[in-house]
């Protein structure tokens, strides 16, 4: 009785869990429903009995409170908003049906209940309701293809690698490529549990792979934001494969039941009824807060970037003739680049000389990039009485100057203000599976790592424990903690030296 009892406080927490988190992620679309509702009660008032403010009249003005209250009980206790950007227009039509039906069901019974229908009022409600079914359909649709728009305007589709057999192939590609299937979600690769065909690279435009060190090697450097296993029904699971990707971060969806991987949620991809393990559960509202901070942060950091270029932009150009911006090709989230800016702390052939300094690289493996004395940094030759550095390279680099135009980047949405340090395209590439882990989320400005003696820290698997454990740990309340480290640190002069 205990167990059945926890499982249905457990059952009951997720479902509420999903409704909070459903209704922040479609906000839109409910404002949406919300003032089309009461757009359409004034133009139903305006029909029935003439072309006056409704909500100047006691009796209509009650009657659309009602009206809005009902709404927003069926928006609360209903599942209509769940995969409403996915669905066909004609599941669409259903679904505005059932919407105006239930609201208007509540708010007439109440109102019988209360004696204050009379024969007008269900005249107005009937029209209001036959308005909201084609204009709120329409704006629906609208805001959909609104939506799928901006995403691919700004490139927002997900990265997504199928793992399958070669006969389960094909369907699958062309289910997840239907238009309207799973539109946040592009191919990008293939990888067979049962191997590639002899000579096979490729089908149709979709990079093709086998289930081995080739398969894993482009799954490990590419762009790759999730995995589907879409598992063959002949096939044994692939569980070291799984444990591998999990190692790397990387969110894994498969349409298996009862295995011991930890699950974190339900969902389809297409046709496919999955279950999906990441490795840190996120709610929405967190995120969105995430996001919020961001953006307040990044416009702060905007305005106080174009101070400091103001002052210290004419003095890098004086010192090092050049651009005083750095722009730089980066790797983001799960692999996928980005250019990063940066004030030029640097000459301008920082990086031709990189390769000839490697040999003094503290870091092994070049999985990161630090030297003692770079001669690189402008200005890197001077030193004051005490023989501390004390050129304008220095400068920037020791109070963190050189990151403040990466609040462009913040404000932009490819990185956030607290996160993990995004490396070089050609440190990537020498990054094994468990290090891939640090980019399962945005870049940040700063991070755990940066705030734990990251000149000191040479040792590349030290880092990515702390970017571990900052991603398995992480709350809004350490990203508050470590903004505020970060500020005595930079205060400090201990930067990246």
């Amino acid at each position: 009785m205990l167990r059945i009892s926890a499982t249905k406080q457990h059952i009951g927490e997720h479902v509420n869990k999903r409704l909070v988190t459903g209704l922040i992620k479609h906000w839109d679309f409910i404002l949406i429903d919300i003032l089309c509702l009461q757009a359409c009660y004034v133009l139903s008032y305006w029909i029935n009995v003439g072309m006056q403010n409704p909500y100047d009249v006691s009796r209509y003005r009650y009657q659309a409170f009602v009206i809005f209250v009902s709404q927003i009980v069926v928006i609360l206790f209903s599942n209509n908003y769940h995969g409403i950007v996915r669905r066909s227009w004609v599941d669409e039509i259903a679904s505005t049906f059932t919407y105006i039906l239930e609201t208007f069901v509540i708010a007439l019974v109440y109102l019988f209940a209360v004696h204050w229908v009379g024969a007008a009022s269900r005249l107005q409600f009937g029209l209001t309701s036959l308005l909201f079914f084609f204009i709120g359909y329409g704006l629906r649709q609208l805001n959909k293809l609104r939506l799928r728009k901006q995403r691919l305007a700004r490139g927002k589709k997900h990265s997504l690698v199928l793992v399958t057999s070669h006969e389960l192939m094909e369907d699958a590609l062309r289910k997840l490529e239907s238009a309207g299937s799973y539109g946040d979600f592009l191919v990008t690769n293939v990888v067979l549990m049962d191997g590639a065909p002899h000579g096979q690279k490729e089908f149709r435009g979709t990079p093709v792979y086998s289930l081995d060190s080739a398969g894993m090697d482009k799954i490990t450097h590419d762009w790759v934001d999730e995995v589907l296993i879409l598992q063959p029904s002949n096939m044994p699971f692939p569980g070291d494969f799984v444990r591998s990707l999990m190692r790397m971060g990387v969110t894994v969806n498969y349409s298996l039941e009862g295995t011991h991987f930890s699950v974190n949620d339900t969902r389809r991809i297409g046709p496919y009824a999955v279950l999906t393990s990441r490795i840190r559960e996120v709610s929405t509202g967190q995120l969105l807060i995430k996001r919020v901070m961001d953006i307040v942060g990044g416009l702060v950091g905007c305005l106080a970037t174009i101070v400091v270029f103001v002052v210290i932009a004419p003095i890098i150009k004086h010192k090092s003739p050049g651009p005083a911006l750095f722009v730089q090709e980066r790797v983001g989230r799960n692999g996928k680049p980005f250019k990063m800016y940066k004030f030029r702390s640097m000459y301008m052939d920082a990086d031709e000389r990189k390769a000839d300094l490697q040999k003094q690289n503290r870091v092994d493996g070049g999985l990161m990039f630090k030297v003692d004395n770079d001669p690189r940094i402008i200005d890197g030759h001077k030193r004051n009485k005490k023989g501390k550095p004390c050129g304008i390279g220095h400068f920037i680099r020791r109070y963190s100057i050189d990151e403040f135009p990466q609040f462009f980047n913040v404000l932009h949405g490819e990185m956030s203000l607290v996160g993990t340090r995004p490396p070089t395209l050609d440190e990537w590439e020498r990054y094994d599976m468990e290090h891939r882990v640090r980019m399962s989320i945005k870049p940040g400005i700063t991070g755990l790592w940066q705030v734990s003696g990251r000149s000191k820290i040479t040792n590349f698997d030290e880092v990515v424990q702390l970017d571990r454990e900052y991603i398995e740990n992480w709350n809004l309340a350490l990203d508050f903690k470590i903004l505020l480290k970060t500020v005595v640190v930079v205060i400090g002069g201990r930067g990246a030296l």
